[in-house]
């Protein structure tokens, strides 16, 4: 077969993909339609706008290409003397602006439409950290969801799938069509209300990305940005953090979990009760601390300091170092407050007591440290409030 066909051939099935609207490849090869009134009208758009853009093409290169075709030399060996048509010109400067305003009219409507986050139903602060989500319902003082917050964190199963919570694939073939599209807390949103979202960071810039809702927002320390949607139909939908944000990147999803609104209700009346009814202070025994501390070790530490707690490029050691062989005290605060000037993160607001109590115990005795000491949730409670320093 000749280069000429193989290159006709391959053209032919380019445009037979374009023209047949993508049909069952149009998930993979165009943009996503979405499931609410903007992200259909984005789609729209797109759709719109590709056209003209295939319309285009074909004019443009079907008239190139009958160019070479008609003028060649072979067929007129004389050429002409003109230099140029001022009617040409002209024609082809004013049918691009036409095209131009022509497109800009709906997409300037479309994107005031996408910025009016006015009269919201409900609004949720949405925080990205190195490399987790936080998510706090906040809609006035005596507001219920005020209590409600929560982070949101990779699911274990894939951080199993990995080599080491976060260095890459393991060589084997993942099943799961969501690894690393999944998490322990997703966020939960009625359905048919429309619900702001307050979107900032901690630590560097993420990007809140939910492509179902054509939601993507930047999340910028000392920023609030905001954006909006307005889901109809209940289900799960995923989005991913869509700025290069660190060393865990591609290890902080995000999940959507549209409910009912009865359905909602009882969910957030859940999250309500709980956060009412305060942390958990029980002591454990060592075998508690030592079980809760190593899950919580390897969902929240793992990732940095590798579970085997040898640490992991400019992340120490955990083993046999001084801050898990000396004062538990010291090490308490180094977990609680972090380490100024280091990538060592403050934890003393991301978890509970109970998993502070039980990671700080777990470090403390594993890998050989066998250090015998444990601290308690009423431990760490105390040291936060000032007592254990």
């Amino acid at each position: 077969m000749s280069l000429f066909r193989k290159a006709s051939l391959a053209l032919a099935s380019l445009a037979a993909l374009v023209l047949t609207g993508c049909s069952q490849d149009e998930r993979l090869y165009n943009m996503r339609e979405g499931v609410t009134e903007i992200s259909k009208e984005v789609y729209s758009l797109h759709m719109i706008v590709t056209w003209v853009c295939v319309v285009i093409g074909i004019l443009t290169f079907g008239a190139m290409f009958y160019s070479m075709w008609a003028h060649r030399k072979s067929k007129n060996p004389n050429p002409a003397k003109f230099s140029h048509s001022t009617a040409v010109e002209i024609i082809w400067t004013v049918i691009p602006f036409i095209i131009l305003i022509a497109l800009a009219i709906p997409a300037v409507s479309l994107l005031i439409k996408m910025e009016d986050t006015s009269n919201p139903d409900m609004t949720v602060m949405v925080k990205g950290w190195q490399w987790k989500w936080e998510y706090k319902y906040i809609d006035g003082d005596d507001n219920p969801r005020n209590d409600v917050s929560f982070f949101s964190n990779l699911d274990q199963a894939s951080r199993d799938a990995s080599t080491n919570a976060g260095s890459g694939f393991s060589g084997t073939a993942i099943a799961d069509e969501n690894y690393l599209l999944e998490v322990d807390n997703p966020l939960v949103i009625p359905a048919g209300k429309k619900v702001r979202f307050l979107v900032t960071a901690e630590d560097v810039i993420h990007s809140f990305w939910v492509p179902d809702f054509s939601v993507k927002k930047d999340a910028i320390p000392g920023f609030i940005n905001e954006v909006w949607t307005k889901v109809d139909v209940p289900g799960v939908y995923r989005g991913v953090c869509a700025e290069l944000c660190g060393k865990d990147h591609g290890f902080m999803p995000i999940v959507v979990v549209v409910k009912e609104q009865a359905e909602y209700d009882a969910w957030l009346a859940e999250k309500v009760a709980a956060a009412e009814a305060g942390p958990d202070l029980n002591d454990r025994t060592m075998a508690q601390l030592i079980t809760e501390g190593e899950a919580a070790y390897n969902k929240y530490c793992a990732a940095c300091h590798m579970p085997n707690g040898q640490g992991n490029g400019p992340f120490p050691s955990l083993v046999g170092t001084a801050v898990v062989k000396g004062d538990i005290s010291k090490h308490i605060d180094v977990v609680v407050n972090g380490v100024a000037g280091t990538a060592m993160q403050a934890f003393g607001g991301q978890l509970t007591e109970a998993e502070i109590a039980a990671i700080v115990t777990y470090e403390r005795n594993a890998w050989g440290n066998d250090m015998g000491d444990k601290a308690q949730p009423q431990d760490i409670a105390d040291f936060k409030a000032g007592k254990g320093e």
